[in-house]
């Protein structure tokens, strides 16, 4: 069994029907899932999925359900972001000028030693520098 840090970015691309990265999401995470595989992800993804979800589709109720969706996933195991881990992506934040909520992602797989699964592009190249990145 492997594991992966899956990005919001990933998350919504794969919820939201329209976004230009559907297809390729969705295929991604159905093929890791397949094979018993764990996403994880920093309690952090909920609110970011909830909020990208519903600021697309213009409607608080679809944000609600992406959530309710993702939570439902047997394989999605989701981490605190405790103190330990705060101060890690504070350190990363800095040090590889990444965005706030990025660094969380980026410090939870360099924590954990397992890769990052992100479709932002900036996210991607920078973490590559300290962690292993994937896109779908």
């Amino acid at each position: 069994m492997s594991a992966v840090v899956v990005d919001a970015s990933v998350w919504v691309s794969r919820l939201v029907a329209s976004d230009v990265n559907h297809d390729a999401s969705r295929v991604w995470l159905e093929n890791f899932a397949v094979e018993e595989n764990q996403f994880v992800a920093p309690t952090l993804v909920l609110a970011e999925i909830s909020g990208s979800v519903a600021r697309r589709a213009e409607d608080a109720k679809s944000g609600h359900e992406a959530v309710k969706l993702v939570l439902r996933l047997p394989s999605l195991r989701l981490i605190n972001v405790d103190r330990a881990l705060s101060e890690l992506a504070a350190q990363l934040a800095a040090d590889y000028k990444l965005r706030g909520a990025d660094s969380i992602y980026v410090a939870a797989a360099k924590q954990l030693n397992i890769p990052l699964v992100t479709l932002d592009e900036e996210q991607f190249k920078r973490a590559s520098k300290i962690i292993q990145t994937i896109k779908p």
